[in-house]
């Protein structure tokens, strides 16, 4: 990005800190700390030229509402651009604890977030008046010898 390319940055996060940890480019960004999850987003209808959220959105309660209001914001062909975990993300992690917790106690309580399923994605979006949706999938499995490193890189 450049100040020739961009007109204005604004990055909003749910954390502090790691809006203080995002690097600072050519084009300073306005930073602004808000959950977003049944929030109104900071700016006039059809104003923004592209929204982007990377790994950010597993974290919002109400989807529906937060993609109603990236569309709100987009201007006519504006562009979202977002990555997310899916619905089997951890899966292994969360079947482990299940089972685990259901030896010890009898019972389980869940333990890991749930996340949304992949095949909903698109009528979430095609609900909030998206077009020309493209949703792409990429399955990564990595190993951990116990559970201890795998909760050190969450």
């Amino acid at each position: 990005l450049t100040e020739h390319s961009v007109g204005r940055v604004t990055a909003i996060d749910l954390s502090p800190g790691m809006l203080d940890s995002a690097p600072d480019g050519e084009v300073k960004a306005e930073r602004i700390v808000m959950d977003v999850d049944g929030a109104d987003l900071p700016f006039n209808d059809a104003s923004v030229d592209v929204v982007t959220s990377c790994l950010s959105m597993h974290w919002v309660n109400d989807l529906p509402r937060l993609f109603r209001e990236i569309h709100r914001v987009l201007k006519p062909d504006g562009v979202f651009i977002g990555a997310m975990f899916g619905g089997d993300t951890l899966m292994e992690l969360r079947v482990s604890l299940q089972l685990a917790e259901l030896e010890r106690e009898g019972g389980f309580s869940p333990h890991v977030s749930p996340f949304v399923e992949v095949r909903d994605l698109g009528s979430l979006l095609n609900r909030s008046k998206f077009t020309m949706i493209t949703i792409d999938t990429d399955d990564l499995k990595v190993g951990y010898p116990t559970i201890f490193p795998l909760m050190r890189d969450l």
